[in-house]
């Protein structure tokens, strides 16, 4: 057993959406890091070249702006067209875009829900649906192309925050990676689900201002999560050592989800 190998995702053609922050910026960085030939799409062109151009400074890989608002079906499928004029094939998809919207049940928008799942549900399967074709091109029994989709904690309990269609959205999205993992595991491409708790990112950043001390008390483990926690978990999904994985979904949270005092 090559256990150097065996986590190896070198050369690995990658695509990670929502990859100029947060969460999406972490699992490319180590992605880069790992060797990979990364593209990073978010909404923003600037905040996607400018990141590329930070992590290509880290290497040894390779970051590569590919912009598009995912909201919009003809920018997933211009997104698309224009990775299939660079690529013959794509190993690893990260579906790490999301959105998030909170208010008191009575006045919760619909126009903000529908936004909340569009983009955290639906584009995810239009991205994943229109990308086929490149998961498939070098997929094999031995090496399996990888869809690893981000969800969250607020999908796989009830959260006590009153953000309605992100818990929605992120429980549907672990339910749909299995149901995925059972059809697309037929074509040597294997689906699974990252569920974080709580991370350093934009998302997070006036809880953690406001009430850092007393949030951090409910996590078992006193701290939120680091760029290693979360790039570590995939690119285990991503290299050889997650090959009989298919339709899991991994909980990254310090064990709050396991706890009394559940945020």
């Amino acid at each position: 057993m090559d256990i150097n190998a065996l986590f190896s995702i070198k050369d690995k053609v990658t695509l990670v959406t929502g990859g100029s922050r947060g969460i999406g910026e972490m699992i490319a960085m180590g992605f880069v890091q790992a060797g990979a030939k990364v593209y990073i799409t978010s909404r923003k062109v600037k905040d996607c070249e400018e990141t590329a151009a930070k992590l290509n400074a880290l290497g040894p890989g390779q970051a590569i702006p590919l912009p598009a608002d995912l909201q919009n079906l003809d920018q997933v499928k211009q997104l698309v067209a224009e990775l299939s004029k660079r690529e013959t094939h794509l190993d690893v998809l990260v579906n790490n875009a999301g959105a998030t919207w909170g208010a008191p049940v009575d006045e919760y928008p619909e126009a903000a829900f529908q936004k909340v799942m569009n983009l955290n549900v639906t584009r995810i399967f239009s991205l994943t649906q229109a990308l086929l074709p490149l998961l498939r091109a070098k997929a094999s029994s031995q090496s399996p192309s990888r869809v690893i989709n981000i969800g969250s904690i607020a999908g796989e309990y009830v959260p006590h925050y009153e953000a309605y269609a992100y818990s929605a959205s992120k429980a549907a999205v672990s339910h749909m990676t299995r149901h995925l993992s059972g059809r697309l595991g037929r074509d040597f491409i294997l689906c699974n689900t990252i569920a974080p708790g709580s991370f350093p990112s934009k998302m997070m950043a006036e809880t953690l201002r406001k009430n850092k001390e007393s949030y951090l008390k409910k996590i078992p483990l006193d701290r939120t999560g680091t760029p290693e926690d979360i790039a570590g978990t995939c690119i285990y999904l991503a290299s050889r050592a997650s090959s009989y994985t298919n339709g899991a979904t991994i909980i990254i949270d310090g064990g709050i989800s396991q706890s009394n005092s559940r945020l």
